[in-house]
């Protein structure tokens, strides 16, 4: 009796991406793995110690972090999320606040940002991820907007991916441009922390 063996993943990350995209938009559990989510970062803040988190804005079925940290900030004045604005000369990423209500307008991708407040240095940022590897492996969208940001902030923060499980490539590479990150979490809780 032949055995049913899962097709692997394109190794073309153009591919890939286009495939994880798809898969996550299609999932019928995708809400049910946000909760998850939801309660695997915010279990996972009570340990951290930093006072600052840079997130992003959530597109194409991504996990939304900001509910979370929201429930974060609320028991400490002095802690700021803060959502990317992309610099269109250095094509880097900087930090502005966000708070619930902040007033928000479009990028040059169609992606909320926040306008007119205050910029600031994230001394933790969750980072978006379609995909990932072992150790901190991230994949991307592709434009490397992260991986040149991380490469020039100083001091470096605290790197933590955001993703749902299905995106783990187990044969995924790190490329001489990519930064790996400190963490990674899922619904399923932290697959990678430096720091345990």
């Amino acid at each position: 009796m032949p055995s049913f063996k899962l097709p692997e993943p394109p190794r073309d990350k153009a591919t890939l991406r286009k495939q994880l995209q798809a898969e996550r938009m299609g999932m019928s559990d995708r809400h049910q793995r946000s909760v998850h989510l939801q309660e695997v970062l915010q279990v996972w803040l009570l340990s951290r110690r930093e006072k600052t988190i840079g997130a992003f804005w959530s597109i194409k079925g991504e996990f939304d972090a900001l509910p979370a940290l929201y429930r974060w900030s609320e028991s400490d004045p002095a802690r700021r999320i803060g959502l990317p604005v992309i610099d269109k000369k250095t094509k880097q990423l900087r930090f502005h606040v966000w708070y619930p209500g902040c007033p928000m307008e479009e990028d040059a991708f169609g992606i909320l940002k926040p306008k007119d407040t205050e910029e600031f240095h994230p001394e933790l940022l969750l980072v978006p991820c379609v995909g990932f590897g072992p150790k901190g492996i991230r994949l991307g969208y592709g434009g490397g907007f992260y991986d040149r940001t991380l490469a020039q902030l100083k001091p470096m923060p605290y790197t933590a991916g955001v993703g749902y499980s299905h995106g783990y490539i187990p044969w995924l590479e790190a490329e001489s441009h990519d930064v790996p990150l400190d963490a990674m979490l899922t619904e399923d809780g932290a697959v990678w922390d430096r720091d345990a």
